[in-house]
């Protein structure tokens, strides 16, 4: 696995930051009943730290780009969402900055290609979770959950159809991006358990390990590390095209 191997120890020393926050997060690991201003900086690092990377990464492969101004942009307001939801009273206010997070995310992956399918089958899933959480929401929620909810799976959408198994086009980075992307709704989904249906047993756990999963995966959509396509010769099949980490520009 030359290439996948290549991508890691590519990116790992930018990575450190990210790796350490997370460690300390979970280490001291404070309740989320228990709301300071340190449990509000340490829950912040690591997506902190993806913002490093992500800077870091793009300026050593010079070549600085919308796309990644985007995902950059998303990971700070998932971070000020982060810090808003700590404090129970601005819950609404940092569902808004994750929005508007998810919105530059959609904006980076773009709508090519289409993948209509995939499209169908996220809204779906965002109307089947706006109705199990209807008896729960109040306020502006009413209006406010299910938008959020076609947002994040108009995300999860545009993340997958970037992957372009069929067309043999796929990426190691875009691939860990979708499966980041549906790590989001995952994670908000536990989320959305916790605060409209109560708490239930190692509810930040799960909800913090699929976010930070989710953050890291989105994070990661900046690189490129391909293999080369899967031939139909049995000799071929364990040959693999080794591809220098760089930017998600030159990736096309």
């Amino acid at each position: 696995m030359t290439s996948v191997a290549q991508a890691i120890k590519g990116v790992l020393p930018r990575l450190v930051v990210f790796f350490k926050t997370l460690t300390i997060y979970f280490v001291v690991f404070i309740p989320q009943d228990q709301p300071s201003v340190l449990s509000t900086i340490l829950k912040c690092l690591p997506v902190i730290g993806l913002i490093v990377f992500v800077i870091l990464q793009t300026k050593s492969a010079g070549t600085e780009s919308q796309f990644s101004k985007y995902i950059t942009t998303g990971l700070l307001f998932g971070c000020i969402g982060d810090a808003l939801l700590v404090w129970h009273d601005f819950f609404d206010l940092g569902v808004v900055s994750f929005l508007i997070g998810h919105l530059l995310y959609i904006r980076a992956f773009t709508f090519q290609p289409l993948n209509l399918v995939v499209g169908v089958v996220c809204l779906l899933i965002s109307v089947l979770g706006s109705l199990f959480f209807w008896s729960g929401l109040h306020g502006v929620l009413i209006v406010g959950a299910p938008i959020y909810s076609a947002i994040i799976m108009v995300m999860v959408w545009r993340a997958i159809s970037r992957v372009e198994f069929s067309e043999n086009k796929w990426t190691w980075s875009k691939l860990v991006t979708c499966l980041g992307a549906i790590s989001f709704a995952i994670s908000d989904f536990f989320v959305g358990l916790n605060r409209f249906h109560g708490p239930f047993a190692y509810d930040q756990l799960i909800i913090m390990t699929t976010y930070y999963a989710a953050q890291f995966g989105i994070a990661i959509s900046i690189l490129d590390a391909k293999l080369e396509p899967i031939k139909n010769d049995s000799s071929c099949t364990s040959d693999m095209k080794s591809v220098p980490i760089n930017s998600h520009e030159k990736a096309y």
